[in-house]
C-alpha cells in the first residue's frame, strides 16, 4: 500500500509523533490510522520506560480554586526547557482539571484515575514519549474550606511556586495579598502553637551547642539560647513575619486590620527536596544531538 504525506500528516496531527515514525506506523499496519496509533503507543511506551531512570526535578506546580474547594499539585520535568513548550503548559492544565474533577485528595489516589480508558500512568508514558522528556507528577493535595472563608490563590514565576492560603472574616484581596507573602517568605508554621516540642527541643540543642562552641560562659548560654529561640521561631511563624508589603506590619496585625483569621496556608515549590544532578550543559545537549 502507497503511505500518502497526507495520510502521514493526519497521523501525526493526532499523534504529536515525528513524521519517519508516523511513516513507519503506517507501513507497519497497512495504512490503519487506528492501529498506527497504537503501534506508535506502544513505541512511545518504550521510549517512556528509556527515559524513567533520569532525574525530574524541573517543571512547574499548579494550583486551581473553584467554589468551596481547591487542588495543588507539581508536575515534572527534567530540564526548565520543557517546562516552558506549550505541549508541558497544555498538559500542566489538562492535568488539573481532571484532577479538581475527580475528587482525588492525594497522588494515590490521581494515579489511579482512569481517563477514557488510561491511568495518569499512562498518560505521563504517552506524553514522556512525545515531548523526549521523562514526565512525573510528583505531589497532589486538595484543600476544602467553608462557605464563609476564602481562598487566596497565587502563581509566582508560571508555577515555579504556588500557594494557597485559607482565611476567615476578611475578603479575597487579603488572602491574596497573604498567598504573595507566602510565596516570598516562606514561613514554616502560622504560629508557634503549631510547632512540635521535639522541634523546638532540637533547635534548642542546636543553639546551645553553638553558644558554647562560641566560648559563652556557661552562666549565659541559657539565656543566650532562649533570646536566639525565640528570634528564630518568629522567623519562621507567619504571624509573626514582617508583612511583605507593608514591613512596618506584621502579617498578624495586617490580618487583624482587615478582621480576618488565618485557618491554613500551603506552598509548593518546584523540586524542593529532590536531590538534583550536575551535569555540564554542553555534554548534555551533545548527548541530545548524537541520539
Amino acid at each position: 500500500m502507497v503511505i500518502t504525506a497526507s495520510l502521514v500528516k493526519v497521523l501525526r496531527n493526532k499523534t504529536g509523533a515525528g513524521m519517519m515514525d508516523c511513516k513507519k506506523a503506517l507501513t507497519e499496519t497497512e495504512g490503519n490510522v487506528d492501529l498506527a496509533i497504537d503501534w506508535l503507543r506502544e513505541k512511545g511506551i518504550s521510549k517512556a520506560a528509556k527515559k524513567a531512570d533520569r532525574i525530574a526535578a524541573e517543571g512547574l506546580c499548579g494550583v486551581l480554586a473553584k467554589g468551596n474547594e481547591a487542588i495543588m499539585f507539581e508536575l515534572n520535568s527534567e530540564t526548565d526547557f520543557v517546562a516552558k513548550n506549550k505541549e508541558f503548559l497544555a498538559l500542566l492544565d489538562s492535568l488539573g482539571e481532571i484532577i479538581f474533577n475527580s475528587g482525588a485528595n492525594n497522588i494515590e489516589e490521581a494515579m489511579k484515575l482512569d481517563i477514557d480508558g488510561k491511568d495518569l500512568e499512562r498518560i505521563l508514558a504517552d506524553a514522556t514519549a512525545k515531548i523526549g522528556e521523562k514526565l512525573s507528577l510528583r505531589r497532589v493535595s486538595r484543600t476544602v474550606k467553608n462557605d464563609d472563608d476564602n481562598f487566596g490563590a497565587y502563581k509566582h514565576m508560571g508555577g515555579r511556586i504556588v500557594t494557597l492560603v485559607v482565611l476567615n472574616g476578611a475578603d479575597e484581596e487579603v488572602a491574596k495579598n497573604l498567598a504573595m507573602h507566602v510565596a516570598a517568605i516562606n514561613p514554616k508554621y502560622i504560629d508557634k502553637s503549631e510547632i512540635s516540642e521535639e522541634v523546638i527541643a532540637h533547635e534548642r540543642e542546636i543553639l546551645t551547642a553553638e553558644a558554647l562552641n562560641e566560648g559563652k560562659p556557661a552562666n549565659i548560654v541559657e539565656k543566650m539560647v532562649i533570646g536566639r529561640l525565640n528570634k528564630y521561631l518568629k522567623e519562621i511563624c507567619l504571624l509573626n513575619q514582617p508583612f511583605v508589603k507593608d514591613p512596618d506590619l506584621t502579617v498578624e496585625k495586617y490580618v487583624k486590620q482587615a478582621g480576618g483569621n488565618i485557618k491554613s496556608f500551603l506552598r509548593l515549590e518546584v523540586g524542593e527536596g529532590i536531590e538534583k544532578r550536575s551535569e555540564d550543559f554542553a555534554e548534555e545537549v551533545m548527548s541530545q544531538v548524537n541520539k
